[in-house]
């Protein structure tokens, strides 16, 4: 994997860093990995970045709502 499709990867769980509850974070990280783990299979890695993505999503759109 070039450093361009880990960084891709690493995208949600770098934007769950911001969310204010930190329980998405482990998950995001998880899901993160697998991904990358996952790569030599684009559909379930694809699948495991989408489900990261939402988990992401939720907690940012959590932080958001609170303030």
């Amino acid at each position: 994997m070039s450093v361009l499709q880990i960084s891709i990867a690493a995208m949600p769980f770098l934007l769950s860093l911001v969310s204010r509850n930190s329980k998405a974070i482990a998950p995001c990280l998880l899901t993160s990995i697998f991904t990358v783990l996952l790569a030599d299979e684009p559909p379930r890695a694809a699948m495991a970045w989408c489900i990261d993505v939402l988990i992401a999503a939720v907690a940012l759109r959590e932080r958001l709502r609170a303030t």
